[in-house]
């Protein structure tokens, strides 16, 4: 059975390369005698379907240039939600091309709950995905909160009020106590 693989990661670094995917996802042909045609590497969110080797392995696909698709997992297949991931493997399925999850041996086009199983993980990936970007928002919530803007010392607020009183424009303020005018304004409007 002519075969391609499909292996996809996020980032690089962290431990994580394609080329883990890849390996062991060859030697699984090579055990099962498919013959490898082509690999399909993407190193971008599965959150959506604009993935350059995603589109390639379609455009392939529709010409049938291989007979199944092996990838490592759904979540690595794709994160897009339960629709999108049901419609691309339908999409393959309507060119004739098989799929097959490594890791997840129930997620096989030959399997007879396929779409029960494939609906069901495909959600739980999308769950995933919205948790990670729930623990990234707060993260950054954060780290926002804790750096903020600095304040200026209480010496240096007297200045700007006293030189203001006397008629100082808050550029020549700014200029004179080296910060900037949009400072000394923020400082006004508090104390005002």
């Amino acid at each position: 059975m002519k075969t391609a693989i499909y292996a996809r990661v996020s980032t690089t670094g962290k431990g994580q390369d394609a080329d883990n995917q890849v390996q062991v996802l060859e030697e699984y042909c090579l055990k099962m005698g498919y013959q490898l045609v082509n690999i399909y590497k993407d190193e971008v969110s599965g959150g959506t379907s604009d993935r350059p080797a995603f589109k390639q392995l379609f455009a392939d696909a529709s010409k049938r240039k291989f007979d199944l698709v092996l990838f490592w997992s759904l979540d690595r297949w794709s994160r897009e939600g339960t629709r999108a991931t049901i419609k691309s493997l339908e999409q393959l399925e309507s060119f004739g091309i098989a799929y097959k999850s490594y890791t997840e041996q129930y997620i096989d086009s030959c399997g007879i709950f396929k779409d029960v199983v494939i609906s069901l993980l495909s959600t739980l990936a999308r769950q995933e995905k919205i948790r990670i970007s729930e623990r990234v928002k707060i993260g950054l919530a954060r780290s926002t909160k804790k750096s903020g803007r600095p304040t200026l010392e209480t010496e240096l607020i007297e200045k700007i009020k006293s030189l203001k009183s006397n008629g100082w424009s808050n550029r020549l303020i700014g200029k004179e106590l080296h910060i900037s005018h949009s400072t000394v304004g923020q400082y006004l409007k508090q104390v005002a």
